[in-house]
């Protein structure tokens, strides 16, 4: 779970080698673009521009990001805790079903802030249940939580279209859909707080939950840092055999970090199902749980890091869609490809440069363990 690796000062630990990173894979990218006979800085003015070159293609930027929040939030907790937490799309899947019930359920007798607190709670609930069973397994019988959680998007990819196709679908038609939520079962959007910059969000579906994506980053850097709780999370992750020796109880917290990490990730949709789709239907997780791991990695497990890691893949994201258009000939695969590179670079080689900063730095020799279990605020 962890590496040993060189100390270097925070600002560079969470801003230089990151950014390091990310500019290494964006080169290599450019030269992928140069080798199919295209322009890279071009494809970079239309990725920047579509992205970030108007109010729609910001507030897309920003949608996209709110789903990276709370998957990386939820990758991060378990990260401080010495796991690894890669059921996000299980996660997800299931804190949706919480969503549907909430707004099926009251959509028509009360307005959309009500509705809302229902589906934050029962969205997380549902998540947390579906991590449940993968902590327990871990705490409790030794089974390696990777194995378990990536096991469960499987099965809970299944059991959604189960339920979809057999038990909620809407009547009268073919799609693996329910109905639409009523007025009050949809998240209003956040135009109007743009239009105060003199922003226009168009179509895009920027929604309230970016804002709950927000306070949720807030709340969990109170809990980890902040509180006893987060002491002994930190403490178990550094060191699980330090930890029970200190008289942290290794079960409980390996519980109850699993049913906050699924909870965050469950969290994660409201934003397309109730602020985006207006229903539920099959899909709508669309990798988020995955692109989590590397935002949190990226972030440095910091929520901070974090919410910057997000909207850096929401410009992948959004900025690629807008790039495919305008140059055909950079295809979907080619945009997954740049996007994957990122995440090579800030995951599995984040630490590749470090060596050389060091040296260039003229940091200290001192070892610790990787910044994504071990760092403080």
């Amino acid at each position: 779970m962890s590496a040993p690796y060189v100390k270097l000062p925070a600002w560079a630990d969470y801003g230089l080698l990151p950014l390091i990173n990310v500019v290494v894979a964006l080169l290599i990218s450019g030269l992928v673009v140069l080798f199919i006979g295209q322009n890279p800085l071009e494809a970079v003015q239309y990725m920047v521009e579509g992205a970030l070159g108007s109010g729609e293609g910001i507030a897309f930027t920003l949608y996209y990001a709110t789903n990276f929040i709370f998957t990386g939030l939820a990758v991060a907790v378990a990260f401080h805790g010495g796991l690894f937490n890669i059921g996000g799309e299980g996660q997800v899947y299931l804190g949706g079903l919480g969503v549907a019930a909430a707004a099926l359920t009251l959509d028509h007798y009360t307005p959309w802030y009500v509705t809302m607190l229902f589906a934050v709670a029962a969205s997380f609930a549902f998540g947390a249940a579906w991590a449940l069973i993968p902590g327990w397994l871990q705490a409790r019988r030794g089974s390696h939580i990777v194995i378990t959680t990536i096991m469960f998007n499987f099965i809970a990819a299944a059991l959604m279209v189960y339920l979809l196709v057999n038990v909620i679908k809407q009547p009268g038609t073919m799609s693996p859909q329910t109905r639409l939520f009523a007025e009050g079962g949809q998240l209003p959007k956040l135009g109007a707080l743009m239009s105060l910059v003199g922003l226009d969000i168009g179509a895009a579906p920027f929604n309230v939950a970016f804002l709950i994506a927000l306070v949720a980053s807030f709340l969990v850097w109170v809990l980890i840092w902040r509180t006893r709780f987060g002491y002994e999370l930190r403490t178990m992750g550094t060191s699980a055999t330090a930890a029970v020796y200190a008289g942290i109880r290794y079960e409980r917290m390996v519980v109850v970090t699993m049913l906050l990490s699924g909870g965050l990730a469950g969290m994660m949709a409201l934003n397309p199902v109730m602020g985006d789709l207006q229903k539920l239907q099959v899909g709508f997780p669309a990798g988020a749980g995955f692109v989590g791991i590397a935002t949190a990695l990226m972030g440095r497990s910091h929520p901070a890091g974090i919410v910057v890691a997000s909207i850096l893949f929401g410009i992948l994201y959004q900025g690629g869609a807008e790039l495919a258009f305008w140059m055909p000939d950079i295809t979907r695969e080619m945009i997954i490809l740049i996007q994957g590179l990122v995440i090579l670079f800030a995951g599995a080689l984040e630490h590749m440069f470090r060596p050389a900063l060091t040296r260039l730095l003229g940091a200290g020799g001192q070892s610790s363990k990787s910044p994504s279990m071990t760092q403080s605020a």
